[in-house]
């Protein structure tokens, strides 16, 4: 039996396009978080489509490149940390899916949007748990959504340099915790999460695990 996600859904959902939409960067203590809403031609699916988090960094290069080169539609959209402050991650996640599926050059009929949660989109919604393992217009948001934010966590390395962005992408590692230790927090880091909030008190361990604010 093949392994991976498929255009099953896709089809099931009937006339007209659908997209697959996916988030990155819902976790980390620094940068915006990302979405993107794909639409992909059933005769032309990318092969090698998986959740993000499954594949290497040089095949997701490769696959970002061919999804762009042949999706119907793609587009990816990116709330920064001043809106995740505002309207806090789940809500700002929201807001940069609606923004991606408004950027697509095609207008989808609906989308099947990764996880449980309906997010209030332009398009009739069908939600789908652990859909970057089972659609495909789902992993290729995925990973369009990924390699966007991964690329945006490298130039702030540059920008902001210290704290590891390049290595960890905003993530929970020894190199992250030791530089806002030494620095503080940077201009790109969430304020509200547990992490940067000790740091800015000055009571951040090396050692000590963090939960993040609720969603």
């Amino acid at each position: 039996m093949p392994s991976g996600p498929d255009m099953m859904l896709e089809l099931a959902c009937g006339q007209g396009p659908v997209c697959g939409v996916d988030e990155a960067g819902r976790g980390p203590w620094a940068g915006p978080v990302s979405a993107a809403a794909v639409i992909l031609d059933p005769d032309r699916v990318p092969k090698g489509l998986n959740d993000s988090k499954k594949l290497s960094a040089k095949a997701r290069a490769a696959l970002e490149e061919e999804i762009k080169a042949v999706a119907i539609a793609w587009c990816v959209d990116m709330a920064s940390i001043e809106e995740i402050a505002e309207y806090n991650i789940l809500h700002a996640t929201g807001r940069a899916m609606c923004r991606a599926i408004e950027g697509l050059s095609v207008t989808p009929a609906i989308a099947l949007v990764d996880g449980n949660y309906r997010f209030p989109l332009p398009c009739e919604i069908k939600t789908v748990v652990k859909g970057d393992s089972l659609s495909c217009s789902i992993a290729a948001a995925s990973i369009l959504a990924k390699e966007a934010r991964d690329r945006l966590m490298i130039e702030m390395d540059a920008v902001y340099p210290g704290y590891g962005f390049a290595s960890h992408k905003g993530y929970h590692a020894r190199i992250h915790v030791e530089g806002l230790v030494k620095l503080g927090p940077s201009p790109i880091h969430r304020l509200g999460w547990a992490p940067v909030k000790a740091a800015l008190a000055g009571e951040l361990n090396l050692q000590l695990p963090f939960e993040e604010p609720a969603e």
